[in-house]
Formats: C-alpha cells, structure tokens, sequence
C-alpha cells in the first residue's frame, strides 16, 4: 500500500526528529501519528505537513485536513488527518 511505503520513506528521511505511523485509512482519509523530538523553532505544524509532501512524491495528491494536538500542547505527539484525493 502507497501509504505505508510514504510512512517508511517519511521515517527515513525524518526519523532522527519526528517518527510517523499509521492509525488507520479510512474512506478517503488517512489517520497518521507523528512522535518525537519535533525541532519546535520550525514549527511543529511542518513535521505533519511533510507527510503531504512523501505522498505527493510517490504520486498521491493529498491534503491536511487536521492536526490533533494533545490538551497540554507540549506532550511530543500529533495526530495529522489527510484526505487522499487520488488512489
């Protein structure tokens, strides 16, 4: 699956700061978890936008829908909410 192929390649590349996985696919919409020592001087918000971007890359157009924080907002974890627009 594309998916789980852009969370490896995301790892890859990310994995020294932020760590994705797969929560589940659901519909059109893709459930990712992002831990990690996010680098917050560049905003925690482009670590769940990369993912986008390692979609794109392999050929899934993709949006981010939402981003879930945890109710402290200092806890090292975020939950990013894509809308696969093409298979």
């Amino acid at each position: 699956m594309v998916i789980e192929k852009a969370v490896e390649q995301y790892n890859r590349f990310r994995g020294a700061e932020a760590r994705a996985s797969l929560i589940k696919v659901e519909g059109d919409s893709v459930w990712v978890l992002f831990e990690g020592d996010f680098c917050y001087t560049c905003g925690i918000r482009d670590w769940v936008e990369d993912f986008k971007y390692t979609l794109e890359s392999l050929g899934v157009e993709a949006e981010l829908v939402e981003i879930i924080e945890p109710s402290g907002g200092e806890e090292p974890w975020r939950i990013g909410v894509f809308r696969v627009k093409t298979p």
